[in-house]
């Protein structure tokens, strides 16, 4: 065995697995990242542990290896806090944090705060690093938990507040399996009985509809999911973390189903005799809270994770493996259906999907000024670059591109915020690192962008490259609705709870802080402004002054239209 230092060890270890940018506040493993650095490892400093958490979330999901965010003792439950969303969204993500030493814990040491089992909650594998000796299995462990099955993050504590490791070298082994450096390392092939009867009910059908899920992404299982769906005449519907692996173009193509959705696409879903969910565990956001489809429809339903087979329908099939293989194996033992066979179903969809298209024509071709939010991602969808790459942050944000930007070109990509307010713009920066090749367009509100305004310093800093648009209607307007089931609608008293100040002016700020800035107030000037951004060598901020009066669509369910306030029909 080579004999080296702990912290030669582990930058061989992140080399080893493939990880290529480390997120941090200091102070936090210092000889490392020097150790890092010198193997080409590059080290981004932020300004707050959470958004350190957020870009290595957007760097693993964008690149499907795992992403490593590190932070000191004091700061380990803004880090902790970052976890989240990443937990939410299946990311790979490996979190260093530094903690109290056998010695000095429950002595009221300096920064001393026993946070080690609030990481429980938003991890795979929560593991404290006492004895340097354990690190290179404690790491291992940490990858193959990370990447394995239902991907997730995983933390590690070291033994003291700065994660110091000892200067001493000592006979290590380098224990780096590579396939636990990326997802998927395995592929589990599917019970083909299992296979047999999804193919059996599949046929049975007379209005089936796909739900494409993350997993179908996270699987890389796009062009196997389009060869079923085209061999069996079946409608794709796709989660948020699905959007994109079906081209919106394609006549079987519904959109966006869910809470943050398109009309046609819960109308299809409601509809439907069978529901094929793949890489979805049919949760409440993509199914309306459980309305869209209504209980009681049959479903089949393909997951990597055994535990999330059935827990929120009940299968009349379950099949557990890699989406892709399982799907693959579909295709080979699905009898083609004929496009003749299943017009009436497909013809009933595609005229769901005109309708809706046709409703909300007017908005996206609207040349209103303050700018409307569907004519925003109108311009998105005709500039963004056939590879680019569009990160959304949650809320309005989610809502609008979601459900309002096309995604027409195989090499496009669609990332979005799993559930924290804030997470687009630090994500698009993890997002850049790992595709610095490929366009990056960020959307977010001016809510959203507030939370992490300073790291528009540290993408200058780094020349990390991204198109932020920044929808400035002035406020929280997604409260409005709430405020105003307060106070009654008209009513100035609770403006202090979503409004802003409006003289902010964001393209101002991100050139102040080393970016480009341009505000942009005339829908037909967006186009160019996108474009000629896209080809700038800096970061830039667009600034759309937008209605604060644009509310996204409410969620059509069944019985009611949905709605996020409390006081909405149940």
């Amino acid at each position: 065995m080579p004999k080296m230092t702990g912290s030669k060890l582990f930058a061989e270890m992140m080399r080893g697995y493939g990880i290529t940018h480390a997120f941090f506040v200091p102070t936090i493993l210092m000889k490392a990242l020097a150790e890092m650095e010198s193997l080409g490892i590059k080290r981004i400093m932020t300004h707050g542990e959470k958004a350190a958490a957020y870009m290595a979330d957007g760097y693993a999901r964008a690149s499907g290896r795992p992403g490593l965010c590190l932070a000191q003792q004091i700061g380990a439950s803004n880090l902790c806090a970052g976890l989240k969303d990443a937990f939410l969204a299946r990311t790979p993500l490996l979190a260093i944090t530094g903690g109290s030493t056998v010695t000095s814990r429950y002595r009221h040491a300096y920064q001393e705060l026993e946070d080690f089992s609030q990481f429980d909650s938003v991890t795979k594998f929560n593991a404290q690093v006492d004895d340097v000796t354990r690190l290179p299995d404690l790491l291992r462990q940490a990858f193959r938990m990370a990447t394995s099955g239902s991907p997730g993050p995983v933390h590690l504590r070291l033994r003291n507040k700065q994660g110091d490791l000892p200067p001493d070298e000592l006979d290590f082994q380098l224990l780096i399996e590579a396939q636990f450096g990326k997802v998927p390392p395995f592929r589990p092939e599917p019970e083909m009985q299992r296979v047999r009867d999804a193919a059996a009910l599949l046929a049975k059908a007379q209005r089936p509809i796909i739900v494409s899920g993350g997993g179908v992404a996270a699987s890389q299982a796009q062009v196997e999911l389009v060869k079923l769906a085209e061999k069996l005449q079946i409608p794709v519907a796709t989660s948020l973390n699905g959007k994109g692996t079906i081209l919106e173009t394609h006549p079987l193509a519904v959109g966006l189903v869910g809470t943050y959705s398109r009309t046609c696409a819960n109308r299809a879903v409601s509809e439907a005799d069978l529901v094929f969910f793949i890489g979805s565990p049919g949760g409440g956001h993509v199914t309306a809270d459980w309305k869209v489809p209504a209980q009681g429809v049959t479903v089949i339903q393909i997951d990597i994770d055994p535990a999330e087979l059935g827990r929120n329908y009940p299968n009349a099939v379950s099949i557990l493996g890699d989406a892709k293989v399982t799907l693959q194996r579909l295709i080979e033992t699905a009898q083609r259906k004929s496009a003749d066979t299943a017009k009436a179903w497909t013809g009933r969809v595609t005229q769901l999907v005109d309708e809706w298209r046709t409703e909300v024509d007017r908005m996206r071709k609207s040349d209103a000024m303050p700018m409307r939010p569907e004519r925003v991602c109108r311009a998105i969808s005709e500039v963004l670059p056939p590879n680019g790459v569009l990160v959304s942050d949650t809320g309005h944000a989610g809502m609008w591109t979601g459900g309002m930007v096309e995604m027409t070109h195989t090499g496009q990509r669609y990332i979005r915020c799993a559930g924290s307010l804030g997470w687009g713009f630090p994500g698009s920066l993890g997002v850049k690192c790992a595709l610095p090749d490929r366009p990056v367009i960020c959307f977010t509100g001016d809510g959203g962008m507030y939370y992490h305004l300073a790291e528009l310093e540290t993408a200058a800093r780094y020349g990390i490259n991204v198109v932020v648009i920044v929808n400035n209607n002035t406020g929280l307007n997604q409260e409005i609705p709430l405020v105003d089931a307060i106070y009654g609608g008209g009513s100035t008293q609770g403006d202090d709870i979503w409004r802003f100040n409006k003289s902010v002016n964001f393209a101002k700020t991100a050139e102040s802080l080393g970016c480009a800035g341009i505000r942009v107030e005339k829908p037909g000037e967006l186009n160019d402004v996108l474009r000629r951004a896209l080809g700038m060598d800096r970061p830039m901020v667009i600034e759309v002054m937008a209605d604060e009066q644009a509310l996204a669509p409410t969620a059509w369910t069944p019985k009611a239209r949905y709605s996020h306030s409390a006081f909405s029909a149940q």
